[in-house]
């Protein structure tokens, strides 16, 4: 990897990886403007605005926690500015090494390893690009037309609608838990408690009355989650070894 430092880390990539977090700051700016704009019309108080806000940046946390730990796996093979854009953008560690993987394949190369040479990273990214790419291409392309089955089922039955986003949301999360379940006993350790964690969390804030609670419930329950994980691994209760 010494003959790749050079390349993986050039001040070209840096350049164009921080113009990319530069138009999403500004992005998140806009929309957070234009979302205490709407608020008045639409009879969202600025306190629930205010609140929306907080449990996002809450919520945010642990996934980021999650996210920088993987990162700090895949430096050694991207470099900074590909992790930053690719993994920090969009897009899972899995799928983007397997895009790399199958890259670095094609050219008789090893994914970090036996003939992994600059003109092969070059190959690599530019396929974890594309991968990501088309990701943001589905959502644009796509976007409008769920909008457009939105809107005529708001016609149909407005009631459903309040129903159904609710209902996906909680599928979503659920298949996730279930799906980690199977896979060993620390699994479902940390599945019971992360879980446990949230209801007691939700419990204490209707008790107390304490709306701060519930909006940090999702946060500790990640965390402590993230901790027992460790725990449980130190103990030899994860999945065997592949």
């Amino acid at each position: 990897m010494e003959e790749l430092s050079a390349y993986v880390n050039s001040p070209v990539l840096w350049f164009f990886a921080l113009g990319v977090f530069g138009v999403i700051i500004v992005q998140t700016m806009i929309y957070m403007r234009a979302a205490r704009r709407a608020g008045p019309q639409l009879d969202f108080p600025r306190e629930d605005l205010r609140a929306s806000f907080r449990s996002g940046a809450v919520a945010a946390i642990g996934p980021s926690l999650a996210i920088v730990i993987v990162a700090v796996a895949l430096l050694a093979l991207f470099g900074t500015p590909a992790v930053l854009v690719r993994i920090g953008l969009v897009g899972s560690a899995a799928t983007e090494t397997a895009s790399a993987s199958l890259a670095s394949g094609t050219m008789g190369a090893t994914l970090g390893g036996e003939g992994y040479t600059p003109e092969v990273f070059t190959v690599a990214f530019f396929a974890m690009s594309l991968s990501g790419g088309m990701w943001m291409l589905a959502t644009l392309v796509l976007t409008p037309l769920l909008k457009h089955g939105d809107v005529k089922m708001r016609a149909i039955n407005p009631a459903l609608m309040a129903i159904v986003p609710a209902a996906a949301l909680l599928a979503a999360f659920a298949s996730l838990g279930i799906a980690e379940l199977g896979k060993s006993t620390g699994h479902i350790i940390v599945v019971v408690v992360s879980a446990l964690t949230m209801a007691v969390c939700l419990a204490l804030a209707r008790a107390l009355n304490a709306a701060w609670l519930r909006e940090w419930g999702l946060g500790f329950s990640i965390i402590l989650g993230l901790v027992v994980a460790y725990f449980v691994h130190s103990a030899g209760l994860g999945p065997p070894p592949a």
